[in-house]
Parts: C-alpha cells; structure tokens; sequence
C-alpha cells in the first residue's frame, strides 16, 4: 500500500482539541468524566424500552448499506441505541460493536435477542483505549467522535483495523434557521463548534484522501403546547438578557400550529466519510 506522511501547513488535529472547549472555556463534563456519561445514556435509555431508530437513519442506510459485503465483519465503534446496528447485521456475517456505555451495551444485548440475531459480538470498553490489534473488512463509526480528544490517532486505528474500507459519518448542519437568523442579528448563539469537515481536514492533515457523501436530510419536531416549543428552541441563546418577542417573532417563522399542535420541520445533513485504508505514518 502508498505510504503517505502529514502534510505540513495547518494543525487540524489541535484545531479538534481547542474545539472541544466550549463558550465558558471549559471542556463539558460528559465529554471526560465516564461516570457522567454512563449517567446520561442510562438515563436516555430509562425512556427506551424497545428498539426504535431516529427518523433519519433510514435515509443514511440507504447509503451506507450499499457499501457493505455480506461477507464482511464490521467493527461498530460507539453505535448508540443501535440507528445502524441491526441493520448492518442484518446484511453481513459478523458485526462487532463497541461502546463506553454498559447501559448501551446490555441495552444491544436485549434487543438482539429480541429480533433473532445471533452474529452481533458486543465490547464494553472505550474504542480509544481497547488494546486489541484485530482486523476487520469494515470499520464503521457514526456521531461517536465527540469524546476523543486525540481525533488524529482515533482515526489512525480505524485506518489500521481495517482491511478493506473504513466509514466516519456524522450528522451536519445547518444549524436550526432560526438561530442562524437570531445570530445574524447579533445575539450570542452556542453554534456547533467541530464538524464533519474537521474530520476530512484531520484525514487529509494524515496523508488520507477520503471520499464524502452529504446526504439530505430532514428534521420533523412536534411540540404539544407552545411553551414546550419555546423552551426547547432557545437553549442554544447564550444571551441572558433579550427581547422575548423578538425572539418568539423569529422561531415563529419557521413553525406551523395545528389543532394546538407546533411543528418545526427544518433540513439537516449527513456525510459519510470513507477510504481504504492506507499505510500512514505522522512525521514527528
């Protein structure tokens, strides 16, 4: 395979760990503490009894699917509740999920059993730690990036644990337009802070030319009362003085009322991020 070293110019790898700082100069607590974020996906799945998979993720299946073999083994690195699990097991031989969460991993453990699957291997540990040198035909990640500080030797190991593809994915903006517009207006907005793009940059700032798939995406929110619609659609205004008004003036732009019911439907993205893998080497 090429052999490939890191492109000189920009640190995108340094830009990620800045990025995880946020707006009171603080890393959040869930991003480093374990105990936290044991705490929040076992509260999250106090409300989850059975297997049931985000609106969107269908549409980023029909994408992903594709670029899977039936005989392959996958490696599933922080798969959540589960928005991709079954499916991609459901098309090849072997899938092996790892996850952080006991409470994710015994969660994945019931609803395997519940749908017939007996080809799903399932590791509690972090994919940043876990020591094992095994290959697999795919390794696979969505949306499980956020806790990983050093993101350049994160994706080094995908590249390295791969014998035939590796798949990055993560949902994209635009933010909500009401913010955007909000921000535009000069209020202080808690605006995404890493991306997508920030993962082709580390990729490219390693020697790695991957390919990138936006998928087209859509966000449909129902709200019972308006109150509930306002409380949710402002936690990102850092402000902590402004115009309610105003405010209620904008959100109300994008929303529709019926029968008591507010709806907020606003368009979002996907990119899947993929490559074979290459034998890379970081010039220190």
């Amino acid at each position: 395979m090429m052999k490939v070293g890191l492109n000189k110019g920009y640190d995108y790898i340094e830009l990620w760990k800045e990025s995880m700082i946020d707006h009171n100069g603080n890393i959040p607590k869930r991003l480093v503490d374990d105990v936290a974020e044991e705490a929040f996906w076992s509260s999250m799945l106090e409300r989850k009894t059975r297997y049931i998979s985000d609106p969107y993720a269908q549409d980023v299946q029909r994408e992903l699917l594709p670029l899977l073999n039936s005989d392959d083994h996958v490696l599933e690195i922080g798969p959540g509740w589960g928005n991709y699990t079954f499916s991609i097991a459901d098309k090849v031989q072997k899938l092996t999920c790892i996850d952080s969460s006991k409470s994710i991993v015994q969660f994945l453990e019931s609803q395997a059993v519940v749908k017939g699957l007996d080809n799903i291997e399932l590791i509690y540990d972090k994919w940043e730690s876990e020591k094992a040198s095994k290959k697999y035909d795919v390794v696979f990640g969505f949306n499980c990036y956020y806790r990983m500080y050093d993101i350049g030797k994160a994706l080094l190991k995908m590249n390295e644990s791969a014998n035939r593809l590796v798949i990055a994915g993560m949902t994209t903006g635009p933010e909500k337009p009401h913010y955007m517009e909000l921000h535009q207006m000069g209020y202080n907005i808690n605006l995404r802070r890493r991306d997508y793009i920030h993962i082709l940059n580390v990729l490219h700032q390693l020697g790695i030319l991957a390919n990138c798939k936006m998928v087209k995406l859509q966000s449909r929110k129902s709200y019972s009362s308006y109150e509930e619609l306002i409380r949710d659609n402002t936690t990102k205004i850092l402000d902590q003085h402004y115009n309610v008004k105003e405010m209620e003036t904008v959100i109300n732009k994008y929303v529709s009322e019926k029968e008591g019911t507010y709806e907020y439907v606003y368009p979002f993205h996907a990119a899947l991020i993929y490559w074979n893998p290459v034998n890379c080497k970081i010039n220190k």
